[in-house]
């Protein structure tokens, strides 16, 4: 067959069953690791292991300081008073503490009404103290 101007030439490479054959073979030669085990099965009549109470400690009871405290330590990290829990270090992140500042505030016009006089003072004092420390660490008006 001669070749036409234009027509492609095909190369096939017939040595590579040889050299698959080759691999296997000498994958079959190694030694292979032991299988992992599969964890124990739980039974599905055996209730789960209670975790110790050093694991997984009682909670306090859900409450709106519980939460508006979030909020506050959320803001006391981004305005640097309080080390980040990752880094270790104060850093100041404005925009972070405005965010926590501005939730606060939603909460407490969400759950106006409904307070106790002890956590509307509560929640007041935190917003107040979380805006003065934002105006003198950014240097501008809350």
């Amino acid at each position: 067959m001669s070749e036409q101007p234009g027509e492609k030439k095909i190369i096939v490479d017939e040595d590579w069953k040889s050299r698959v054959e080759s691999e296997r073979d000498a994958a079959r030669e190694k030694p292979q690791p032991p299988p992992a085990e599969k964890p124990a099965e739980r039974p599905a009549d055996k209730p789960a292991e209670k975790p110790s109470p050093e694991a997984d400690p009682a909670m306090p009871p859900p409450d709106l300081m519980f939460i508006a405290s979030t909020m506050y330590m959320q803001a006391l990290v981004a305005l640097g008073l309080v080390a980040d829990p990752i880094t270790r270090k104060p850093r100041l992140r404005p925009n972070q503490a405005r965010h926590a500042i501005d939730s606060l505030e939603l909460l407490r016009q969400k759950t106006e009404g409904n307070r106790t006089a002890e956590e509307t003072e509560g929640i007041d004092a935190m917003l107040h103290e979380m805006r003065m420390v934002f105006v003198a660490k950014s240097g501008g008006a809350y």
